[in-house]
């Protein structure tokens, strides 16, 4: 392991929380994994942590919020390396997963925010509705 991973008092392997995240793939960068960590958005077995150089063991339960979801992951081993993606997955087990996103549109609808809605043709016209009005406009003799 690196300069920044030590051994425990108690002879248990630690490494830096931050440097897990990104290793872990839960964020891009470990400036990033800092910012969340420095607000006080994670907590380590329960308590809220607010230091990056918190070290994490094997077996530690970690909750933090990861975009609309609050992510409950199981330390099952350190990091050596940020890896490919599958072997970011054999860090952890996820106790709390992210449901699977369908492919089917109308599932998604209700997760998107509801915006303001209107009838069809209840606003500006389209540019083959004003072409009509001119149209129309013309042919009376009381256009252009």
């Amino acid at each position: 392991m690196s300069g920044d991973d030590a051994s425990a008092p108690d002879g248990a392997e630690s490494q830096r929380l931050d440097k897990w995240l990104w290793c872990a793939r839960f964020f891009k960068s470990r400036s990033l994994a800092n910012a969340l960590l420095a607000a006080g958005r994670l907590r380590l077995d329960g308590t809220v942590v607010s230091k990056a150089h918190q070290k994490v063991r094997v077996g530690a339960v970690l909750t933090f919020p990861q975009g609309p979801h609050v992510r409950v992951v199981k330390v099952l081993s350190l990091a050596t390396r940020r890896g490919p993606a599958p072997e970011a997955r054999t860090l952890y087990e996820d106790l709390a997963p992210i449901p699977e996103r369908s492919a089917d549109p109308a599932d998604a609808a209700p997760l998107r925010a509801s915006g303001p809605s209107r009838d069809r043709g209840a606003g500006r016209p389209t540019k083959r509705d004003r072409r009509a009005i001119e149209r129309l406009l013309d042919d009376n003799g009381s256009g252009r």
